[in-house]
């Protein structure tokens, strides 16, 4: 019966397989209890063949989720044969190596039955924020002290909760009632999505996926490829610096363009870190081919087929794959700088589709300490507070301020930071010329003020960076302005490590600037003016050259 559907009708059911991987997310987003996921849509959401690949993922979502999340089905496959699952089964892992990078992650995978036979796997990951250990925070040196380690297992058997699991869920987070909810809210999407599915099937006569599945696949890998061979081939490399954790870390990368596809490889670059900076490999790919498929192939819907022409490698033990048991906390300050390093190399051949560098990963103010309630103890609130710098120019465009790219997180609002924590925030605001300078400028920054109002100290678990690398400017453009964190005294902090921020006194963040690209001198004086005008601009700036006397 499948085999005799049109491309036409194939594609109709495609774009119903979106649909309904949007509603999953939608779903989690609505009933998950974290700020997070809930405001930041820290999230990820998609639909799996019975062979382990990705067909459709939900449009809301980070990358980092959604394309780690792309094997880790078949490594619930592997470790659960499909034959063996039964209508109910759940299962949940947050291993970084086989999830989605670090342990604060929850995986969670539900089969899809119709008429008593598996067709299709659902799976949504989502950020808890706090999972035991040190905190969310670069501070560990092996995973072990990052937190609780769940290997894959069965969350519900048949619909019956694991009970055992959900207990020592809760008596391993500071945060107990946000992380029970987290995880039944992702039980809860993928269900939903289930019901979706089955109706689907149902309304189109299907008794398997598999012939939708090739055709998704298929079409997907050609149209990715196509793309591919209107690029030289050769090799291209380039080299970035970055913060790191005591000393500076050198990622490099080299592209290679062939006929089969696009292959990105990090030797190079600089051995793992002590800290919880590590990238494991998986969401080192994950990042690279999110970068590589913006430039080369934006319009194609990502999917396993997609993906496919895409492969990435790094030498073991590097910072970009570092295996198990390392610190991977917060591998997104690292594995976030990704797209701008494949940028770097995608600009010798195709720069009319890359901007300058950003700042890249995403600002993330993991903040926790006591409320005036004296019986919540040390830890009364735990806040991951979402803010952004400025992405890079682009090639006819300046660049977007305060945007959050790779990742797409929303940025918290300020409302409910104060709704949930003991804390005022006395500025948000964008940062006056913390663009790069250049015919298209930089994106701007943003500058944050924080104070504690319950008259007790709280901690900030710091994971910054380009604050002694900003981003760079391209083809003369400046650079943009460097990320800062410090007391309002005008005392600097560490970019990475926890802190303590004294009663009365305020935590001050600058998040940088994305680079400018061209000559200053050639920005239009029209728009300078209106720069200046909007407050974007100092009036000290070199691109105020460009105005007339």
């Amino acid at each position: 019966m499948n085999s005799n559907r049109t491309a036409i009708e194939h594609q109709l059911m495609w774009q119903r397989l979106i649909a309904t991987v949007e509603e999953q997310a939608q779903v989690l987003l609505r009933t998950a209890f974290s700020a997070i996921v809930r405001e930041c849509s820290d999230l990820s959401a998609g639909v799996f063949d019975t062979r382990g690949r990705m067909l459709a993922q939900a449009i809301t979502g980070a990358p980092g989720h959604v394309n780690t999340m792309a094997e880790s089905v078949k490594h619930f496959l592997g470790k659960y044969p499909l034959s063996n699952m039964r209508e109910g089964d759940v299962f949940i892992t947050n291993d970084p190596w086989k999830g989605t990078g670090h342990l604060n992650d929850f995986v969670v995978v539900t089969p899809c039955f119709l008429a008593g036979k598996p067709v299709a796997l659902f799976c949504a990951t989502s950020h808890v924020m706090d999972i035991g250990g040190l905190g969310f925070g670069p501070d560990g040196t092996d995973v072990h002290m990052e937190g609780l380690f769940i290997p894959m297992l069965k969350l519900f058997s048949q619909g019956q909760p694991n009970e055992t699991l959900m207990a020592m869920l809760a008596a391993n987070t500071r945060q107990p009632m946000e992380t029970e909810g987290d995880t039944y809210a992702l039980a809860s999407c993928n269900d939903v999505a289930c019901k979706r599915l089955v109706e689907m099937m149902t309304e189109f006569r299907l008794d398997t996926l598999d012939s939708l599945a090739d055709f998704i696949v298929e079409r997907s890998r050609a149209a990715v490829l196509d793309a591919v061979r209107q690029l030289p081939q050769g090799t291209w490399t380039n080299r970035m610096t970055v913060d790191g954790y005591d000393e500076p870390i050198d990622l490099v990368a080299s592209l290679t363009v062939s006929g089969d596809g696009i292959h990105v490889d990090y030797t190079g670059t600089s051995p793992m870190s002590t800290r919880g900076i590590n990238v494991p490999i998986n969401y080192a790919a994950a990042y690279t081919m999110f970068g590589l498929a913006c430039a080369v192939a934006g319009d194609i819907p990502n999917n396993s087929g997609s993906l496919s022409v895409f492969s990435v490698s790094a030498p073991e033990g590097c910072v970009l794959n570092a295996p198990a048991p390392a610190p991977v906390s917060t591998r997104h300050v690292i594995g976030q700088m990704l797209p701008d390093v494949v940028f770097g190399c995608l600009r010798q051949i195709m720069p009319e589709r890359v901007p300058a560098e950003g700042a890249s990963c995403v600002w993330l103010l993991t903040l926790r300490g006591p409320t005036a309630d004296a019986a919540q103890g040390r830890y009364g609130f735990t806040m991951g507070f979402t803010s952004n710098g400025g992405t890079g120019a682009r090639e006819r465009k300046d660049g977007l301020s305060a945007t959050a790219f790779p990742t797409n997180l929303n940025g918290t609002p300020v409302e409910i930071a104060e709704t949930q924590t003991p804390l005022i925030f006395w500025r948000k605001e964008l940062r006056e010329g913390s663009g790069g300078d250049g015919e298209q400028r930089g994106g701007l920054g943003q500058v944050i003020e924080v104070e504690s109002t319950c008259g007790k100290p709280f901690e900030i678990l710091a994971s910054f960076d380009r604050i002694a690398h900003p981003p760079r400017g391209r083809d003369g453009g400046g650079n943009g302005a460097a990320g800062f964190i410090g007391l309002s005294t005008g005392q600097t902090l560490r970019g990475k490590g926890v802190q303590e921020i004294a009663p009365g006194q305020r935590l001050v963040i600058q998040t940088p600037g994305g680079g400018g690209s061209g000559d200053p001198r050639k920005r239009p004086p029209s728009q300078v003016e209106a720069d200046l005008a909007d407050g974007l601009l100092r009036a000290s700036s070199p691109l105020t050259v460009s105005l007339p006397c």
